[in-house]
């Protein structure tokens, strides 16, 4: 996982980066925790994420928000966190300008920054989110969402009850044909501590279940 460190908004920022397999792999961009509570790209389910992306052949990034690591600036409330986010996209498909589709998946406040991007840039097919803070946060611009997704969530987790975010994944319209979903891990927390295996199941479950709905020629077409 060859580091790379790339021009964003405010200076550099630094990320990790795996080029897919094949001549067009699709791209999928995974964002970490809130940067002012110990959130890195370094992050086990930021890190779990990347790597199951890179199983299934994708073109691969995680990446330190602005202030975090070796990415300079300073945080920014989420307006320059999601700017961050949309240069690294921007990196991402310029090295892989073919690529047929795009996902993003983010955890806890990165989820909250991973839908905002997919409401800017119709590329992004698809979309996981673990810990969406939905108490902490408003969601409310998912309207309508244009993705399907799915988000996973804690049945103990303290920071943002399960029933905050399933309240919010109901009150989420969604244009024609796209649908998110919301799944509960059973005993885990916030961090999915003793779950994690739990938590990447759900994702690769999800997303195992999407890419069966790409045509050979990598075009995709539709939600199961």
């Amino acid at each position: 996982m060859p580091e790379v460190i790339f021009a964003g908004p405010e200076g550099r920022l630094e990320g990790r980066y795996q080029k897919g397999k094949g001549d067009n792999p699709p791209v999928a961009l995974v964002l970490h925790p809130h940067p002012l509570f110990g959130g890195t790209m370094n992050n086990r389910a930021t890190y779990e994420l990347y790597q199951m992306f890179v199983r299934r052949g994708f073109s691969t990034m995680r990446f330190n928000f602005r202030g975090v690591g070796r990415s300079q600036g300073e945080y920014d409330q989420g307006q320059g966190e999601l700017a961050d986010a949309a240069t690294a996209l921007d990196y991402m498909q310029q090295i892989n300008p073919n690529a047929p589709f795009s996902w993003v998946a983010g955890f806890s406040f990165g989820s909250w920054i991973a839908m905002q991007l997919l409401m800017r840039r119709p590329e992004i097919v698809g979309f996981l989110a673990g810990s969406t803070p939905a108490n902490l946060y408003d969601f409310s611009f998912l309207a309508p969402c244009p993705s399907s997704g799915l988000v996973i969530h804690g049945q103990n987790d303290k920071i943002c009850v399960p029933e905050e975010t399933k309240g919010m994944v109901e009150r989420t319209r969604t244009q024609k044909g796209r649908k998110v979903e919301f799944q509960v891990v059973p005993e885990a927390d916030h961090f999915f501590e003793d779950h994690m295996e739990a938590f990447i199941e759900a994702a690769e479950t999800y997303l195992d279940r999407r890419l069966a709905y790409e045509k050979p020629e990598g075009e995709y077409h539709g939600e199961p």
